[in-house]
């Protein structure tokens, strides 16, 4: 009898330890219980925390996200309008007078529709800006020009020229891409693309051809050319059937977007 004990005692299994320690002793849940004091994952404090202002330092414009333009204000600058979401500071605000860049771009407004309306903000203080959570790309000129799609055009400095330009082919109108914007000279320029932009290289020999509706803006010495792609005609989704392209010839540059922003002269 004692020899059975023994070996029922020895075939007994060892109690198995957990790798993570002793495990802890089942209790029935609390309802309501308070969150543990050290979880502070979720406060009010640290969500303050992380989404707070940050001054960077770099300059007169500067990204608070890639979502979000800061402007150190110190005088004016043209915004696009409808694009402030918060200030700090004396900031005034004036639409764009009916004469302010002379008659001439008044005329072309009132025939294009152009989607270019800008306010112009002064004072001192920091000016937030941003466009339906679009991307947000900073460009600095030094002499230099660039188009820019009148509808990706968030702000620019009072130092930057600019003009309405007309594209040649009537078939750019179909596409909403008739009417773009030149700017040069020196200053920053924002500009705005959904999502992540890609910049093709344009060579002598080697054109780009792109989407009107995915392209966001192009270097100041090309002028693209409109053209129909009979061959994807029948596509889908296209409003008239006919594939509507830009395609550039040179030396340059083009920035397109991988979304198409489909929108009408006229609607803004």
């Amino acid at each position: 009898m004692t020899t059975l004990k023994m070996m029922l005692k020895y075939d007994e299994p060892a109690p198995q330890k957990s790798v993570f320690g002793s495990p802890p002793a089942f209790s029935s849940p609390r309802k309501n219980s308070p969150p543990p004091d050290n979880d502070q994952r979720y406060s009010l404090a640290e969500f303050v925390e992380e989404t707070s202002q940050q001054d960077h330092g770099h300059g007169f414009f500067e990204l608070e996200s890639p979502y979000m333009l800061e402007v150190n204000l110190n005088g004016p600058v043209w915004t696009k309008m409808g694009s402030m979401v918060a200030y700090v500071g004396n900031i005034k605000f004036t639409r764009e007078g009916l004469l302010e860049k002379g008659l001439g771009k008044l005329l072309k407004k009132a025939v294009s529709g152009e989607g270019t309306k800008l306010t112009k903000a002064e004072g001192q203080g920091r000016l937030y800006l941003a466009d339906s959570g679009k991307r947000i790309s900073i460009l600095s000129l030094n002499r230099e020009a660039i188009f820019v799609n009148g509808n990706d055009l968030l702000a620019l400095e009072t130092s930057v020229e600019w003009d309405i330009k007309m594209m040649k082919s009537i078939t750019g109108m179909l596409a909403g891409g008739l009417f773009n914007v030149k700017l040069w000279g020196t200053g920053m320029i924002a500009i705005t693309s959904h999502f992540q932009p890609m910049t093709l290289r344009v060579r002598p020999g080697q054109p780009v051809t792109t989407d009107p509706n995915a392209t966001i803006a192009w270097s100041g010495n090309l002028t693209p050319e409109f053209k129909k792609d009979i061959s994807l005609k029948t596509f889908f989704g296209r409003g008239s059937g006919e594939s509507i392209q830009m395609q550039f010839q040179g030396d340059g540059f083009v920035v397109v977007q991988p979304y198409e922003e489909v929108y009408f002269q006229g609607q803004h």
